[in-house]
This record gives structure tokens, C-alpha cells and sequence, in this order.
């Protein structure tokens, strides 16, 4: 795929050029909560505004449902690109309407706008090929050139990340460019030994990526919610934490090809539980016991790792030369319940390889515990892109850059 270094070569001075970013960051209320993706985003925007480009940026927000919803405005987050810039940002208040034809109009050289959210139309989600690409010529008409480097939406088949790109002409971003650059790393010629640690709330959604890193990790260590579905199917006792029944012949199978395949699988051998979900938002204290894996009482909840998987994990990361992280080991959000999610963000820092954090839950609980950014090797914008990128799929964001 071409890349904004090819089309800074070329020349952008009063071109606009419309960049698919992905500003959908967490709000409470109107206040950004972590404002990672926005940074990310920043090298692109700059570099083109820097060269003479008029810069139309656009990202979709949440989940509206395809109208106009002041609660996913992206109206919090054009401010703090403006902030992030030091420069004014315009905001238009519609996506291809009388205000967004309004603002781009009106840019000067070197000057950036940001449009309202791209799902506000129903057409940049639409499942219908012509309603999508209708949207997409509107969209087309505000911009000369585009860029793509919103990575957490390249894994969506919508106007604004598929279909535009082929209307004009197109480059990859700097962030999709190192997203990419890094996934390869985790796919080919792969540096060993290769540690992935899963976490998160459902083994549903991490069961094609295991399919694929059986045949290519060296260890791979479960925690979150959903490791009670591994143990499971082990025959322990869960209680009453977090269990997809149904999935349990899959992890069965998956347990013993990982045998088969001299891949270590190593699960928590013992966890942190409650008979109760902690308040997240008092952050009360939770007083949880810590139990044996094996041992989990039928009326309690697993709710994070315990101290003893929090030692053996950070063991099996310490020698790694390759991580890839996604999900958090147990409610991070909860004091009593990041220690686990903290001990593995420590392992990674601590290990002496390339490590990438995979986006999400992930990517917010390090921020959310004080890490240091720079302290890993890549911190990923998105983590269901990263995940199907892992799976083998083809996403069709990347895709229609590579035409």
C-alpha cells in the first residue's frame, strides 16, 4: 500500500485531504477519559496540515444509530485535537451537509477541520453496497486525496473505511502503517520464545485467534472471565463466575491440540472471588478471598487473578521475546481487582522482548494504572482489528488501501 510519506513526496499544499482517523474515545458526559486514540492520530494530521493540505478529519464515535445523537457528538474530541495541534480546529456539525461543505469551504492552507460522526448517517454502516457507496460519494466530494489511519476500523466493511478509498486517491497514515508494520512482526518470522496472554470477559470472542496461535505461540496464558470456561472444562468448580457453557467442547479440543502442538497453556491456579460484583463506581471496597483455582466456592465470582498466577505469569513472560497482550486478567477498574492486570502490564515491561499491547480493555488499563507508554514496544489503537488481523482475515479497511 502507498503510504502519506509517498504523498508528501508528491506534494500536498492546498489539496484537502480527508483522513479517516478513529477518534471514538471513551466520554463521561463530554470529558474525554483517555485521549490515546486522538494522540495517535496526531503524526498524520500534522505532518499534512505542516505541508500546505487542508485536513478533513473524520471518525465515527460509539453507537449511534444512524442519526444524529448529541450524546456521541464528536465535538469533545475535535477540541482536544485542537489542544493536542495548538492550533484552532473547525468543527462542522453535520457529516456531508451544509456545514460540513461550509467548514471544508472555508479551510486555508495547512488548516484542519473535523466532521460530526460518521454513523450520524445511516449510510457509512448500511449493509447495502449502493446506500454505502451513495454516502461515500457524498463524503467524496470534501476531499481531494484520502488517508486511512483510523486502525481501530479496518476491520469494518463501512463508507467511510471501504468504499471512499476507491473514489480517490489513497495512502496509508502513519499510524495504519506501523499497526501493520508491527502485526507482521507477531505473524511473520516471528522472533521466540512467543508469550501471548488472553484475557477479557468471553472466550467467544478470543476462540479464532487461539485457533490460530496454536500454531505459532510457545506459551499462552488465559485470565479475565475468560479463563472460568477453561477451567470448566477441566472439571473444576466455577461458582457463579463468568462461563460460556457452550463453549466449553471448543476449549476442550483447543487444550488438547495446544498438548499436541507443544504449546504451554497455562491457566490460573488460583483467584481472587466474591458472592458480589464490586461498584465501579464508588469503588467501595470489595474485601475478596483469595482461593484455589480448583477450590472456587459454588456461591463466589472469579474476579481477578490471584498472587500465585500473578508470579507464575510473570515467570513465563521474563525469558519472552515476542508478547501479544489483549484483555485484562480481572476487573481492573476496581482497586481490589487490578492487581493481576497490573502484574502482567509489569511482566511486559519487565521482558526483554518486543511487546505489544492489543488495543481495548488492554490499552485503557495501562493508562488507567500509571504505566508508561513508552515502556512497551507498541500500544495498539485497535484491538478487534488486531485480533482478526491475528485470526488471518482479511480486514477490509487494509484491503482497500492496498488497491
Amino acid at each position: 500500500m502507498k503510504t502519506i510519506d509517498e504523498l508528501l513526496a508528491d506534494g500536498v499544499a492546498g489539496k484537502r485531504v480527508f483522513v479517516r482517523a478513529d477518534l471514538n474515545v471513551p466520554l463521561d458526559g463530554t470529558t474525554i477519559t483517555d485521549d490515546g486514540r486522538i494522540r495517535a492520530v496526531l503524526p498524520t494530521v500534522k505532518a499534512l496540515a505542516e505541508a500546505g493540505a487542508r485536513v478533513v478529519v473524520a471518525s465515527h464515535l460509539g453507537r449511534p444509530k444512524g442519526a444524529p445523537d448529541p450524546a456521541f457528538s464528536l465535538a469533545p474530541a475535535a477540541a482536544r485535537l485542537g489542544e493536542l495541534l495548538g492550533a484552532d480546529v473547525a468543527f462542522a456539525t453535520d457529516t456531508v451537509g451544509e456545514s460540513a461543505r461550509g467548514v471544508v469551504a472555508g479551510l486555508a492552507d495547512g488548516q484542519v477541520a473535523v466532521i460530526e460522526n460518521l454513523r450520524f448517517n445511516a449510510g457509512e454502516t448500511a449493509k447495502d453496497d449502493a446506500e454505502r457507496a451513495a454516502f461515500a460519494d457524498q463524503l467524496a466530494a470534501l476531499a481531494d486525496v484520502y488517508v486511512g489511519d483510523g486502525f481501530g476500523a479496518v476491520h469494518r466493511k463501512h463508507a467511510s473505511v471501504f468504499d471512499l478509498p476507491k473514489k480517490l486517491p489513497h495512502y496509508a497514515g502513519y499510524l495504519i502503517a506501523t499497526e501493520v508494520g508491527v502485526l507482521k512482526k507477531l505473524t511473520e518470522d516471528v522472533q521466540r520464545p512467543y508469550v501471548v496472554a488472553l484475557g477479557g470477559a468471553k472466550v467467544s470472542d478470543k476462540l479464532a485467534v487461539i485457533d490460530q496461535l496454536l500454531g505459532k505461540a510457545d506459551r499462552l496464558l488465559i485470565g479475565g472471565g475468560m479463563a472460568y470456561t477453561f477451567l470448566k472444562a477441566k472439571g473444576h468448580e466455577v461458582g457463579i463466575s463468568l462461563l460460556q457453557e457452550d463453549q466449553i467442547p471448543a476449549v476442550k479440543e483447543y487444550m488438547e491440540r495446544a498438548e499436541k502442538n507443544g504449546v504451554e497453556l497455562v491457566l490460573p491456579v488460583d483467584v481472587l472471588v466474591s458472592s458480589e460484583f464490586p461498584d465501579l463506581k464508588t469503588k467501595a471496597p470489595a474485601n475478596p478471598t483469595t482461593v484455589a483455582a480448583d477450590a472456587i466456592p459454588a456461591d463466589q465470582e472469579g474476579l481477578d487473578i490471584g498472587p500465585e498466577t500473578r508470579k507464575l505469569y510473570a515467570s513465563k513472560l521474563a525469558d519472552a521475546a515476542t508478547v501479544f497482550w489483549n484483555g485484562p486478567m480481572g476487573v481492573f477498574e476496581h482497586p481490589d481487582y487490578a492487581e493481576g492486570t497490573k502484574a502482567v502490564a509489569q511482566a511486559l515491561v519487565d521482558a526483554p522482548g518486543f511487546t505489544v499491547v492489543g488495543g481495548g480493555d488492554s490499552a485503557a488499563a495501562v493508562r488507567t494504572l500509571g504505566f508508561d507508554e513508552n515502556a512497551f514496544g507498541h500500544i495498539s489503537t485497535g484491538g478487534g482489528a488486531s485480533l482478526e488481523y491475528l485470526e488471518g482475515k482479511t480486514l477490509p479497511g487494509l484491503a482497500a488501501l492496498e488497491d
